[in-house]
């Protein structure tokens, strides 16, 4: 793993390196949400890599495009992008979640790069409405992204903010669900049940389409596609993935919203990535 291939513009993003930033930062930082995370780093390493515009390499740049992390407990995904962009060093890693850092478990706006202080599920999103709503009524070309999990969509305020949207025709917003199958306390299906999400979409007007949230070539057409349409609908991907996807003993396991690594696990879980090339 080196810091001279991260700042290859075409090396950039490797999804298993980043995976195993996550794991070095919970490691270090003896934090939970290891398998949150893991599910949106295929859908963070296209926007990043493809999508989101940052002039100059600026994630304060005027005219940048705004990722908003909804799903706030997932941002150890985002800083391992902002590793591989040079927005953070890898002493930050290491002193993840210790006195000092600034880094918290929690998605949050004094972090140059996060655009959202979010984790109370459901607000995020309605904020990535009106970063959008502003920018369209400024008539600025900019996109916004938001990342809502499955679990997070039991919340009111996200469908009064899918309403807005729609009422506003917000043709700038896309709303990216990690439809893992999970949230903390159990699947979503038992917790509440949530149904045909892209009917559920559509109905509050939206521009709908589904995809395998791992396969990146699947997310980048997807996107693509979605802003293709020509409409003034927002835009919604409903995303399919695996909560904690890339580690095989956390893959589908709940256990691991809340466990932490502890040395005998780190090291297998570092040795599963690395046996899909995870180092390189």
């Amino acid at each position: 793993m080196s810091v001279i291939l991260r700042n290859q513009p075409d090396q950039r993003f490797a999804p298993d390196r980043m995976r195993r930033t996550v794991l070095e930062m919970a490691f270090a930082g003896s934090t939970v949400h290891i398998a949150c995370a893991f599910s949106i780093i295929e859908l963070l390493t296209v926007l990043y890599r493809n999508h989101l515009r940052y002039p100059g390499n600026d994630p304060r740049a005027e005219g940048r495009d705004y990722l908003v992390l909804s799903k706030g407990h997932g941002v150890m995904a985002q800083y391992a992008c902002m590793l591989e962009l040079g927005w953070l060093d890898y002493s930050q890693i290491e002193g993840y979640f210790k006195d000092g850092s600034d880094l918290k478990g929690l998605s949050d706006s004094r972090v140059v790069g996060l655009e959202v202080t979010s984790g109370s599920l459901g607000h995020g999103f309605s904020v990535g409405v009106g970063i959008a709503l502003g920018l369209k009524r400024k008539g600025r070309d900019q996109k916004v992204y938001a990342i809502v999990g499955d679990g997070e969509l039991n919340e009111g305020p996200i469908w009064e903010g899918a309403l807005v949207a729609a009422h506003h025709q917000i043709d700038n917003l896309m709303v990216m669900v990690d439809k893992n199958g999970f949230q903390a306390m159990g699947p979503t299906d038992d917790v509440l049940a949530l149904g045909d999400l892209s009917a559920k979409f559509s109905s509050f007007g939206f521009e709908t389409l589904e995809a395998d949230g791992h396969d990146e070539a699947a997310v980048d057409a997807a996107i693509r596609q979605l802003w293709a349409t020509g409409t003034n609908k927002p835009k919604a991907l409903i995303a399919t993935t695996v909560k904690g996807k890339g580690v095989p003993f956390m893959e589908a396991n709940n256990l691991w919203h809340y466990t932490r690594l502890d040395p005998q696990s780190f090291a297998e879980a570092i040795s599963a990535l690395d046996r899909t090339g995870g180092t390189q």
